[in-house]
């Protein structure tokens, strides 16, 4: 069954949002804390004292989604356990962000928590879309 021209701009538009979330990863990781804490004390502290399976969950997160978004390119079934996994990861990290630090007392629920919604829902609709995909038949 031929994917519809939707399939192909969506699942590019995926691709994309995880290429973005890879770099992400890669700046946070890669970032002079020294230079960060003279804007922001408090984001330096957290990203200092986050624990390193946190930056594993971070890095399957990113790496899930990017895979899955390929996967969903090639038309392959395995995006959605590849978007399922990046789906879990994404709780658990954001979970620990505001469950494990301060974070909402220092930042304000509208900060702190604006943009993780936005990434957990954009998880959601990817796994829900390779699922829908899938039960359509355009994932092999």
């Amino acid at each position: 069954m031929p994917a519809p021209r939707s399939f192909i701009l969506i699942a590019i538009l995926f691709l994309v949002w995880n290429l973005i979330g890879l770099a992400s990863f890669v700046m946070q990781y890669m970032m002079d804390l020294t230079e960060l804490a003279k804007t922001d004390p408090y984001t330096a502290r957290i990203f200092a004292a986050m624990p390193a399976w946190l930056w594993l969950v971070f890095a399957v997160a990113v790496l899930a989604g990017t895979t899955g978004a390929i996967a969903l390119l090639l038309r392959k079934r395995v995006a959605l356990s590849l978007f399922l996994l990046s789906l879990i990861a994404v709780v658990v990290q954001f979970g620990y962000s505001f469950l494990g630090t301060d974070l909402i007392a220092v930042k304000g629920v509208p900060v702190a928590t604006a943009f993780p919604i936005f990434i957990f829902v954009m998880a959601i609709l990817q796994w829900r879309y390779a699922a829908a995909q899938a039960a359509k038949g355009i994932l092999r």
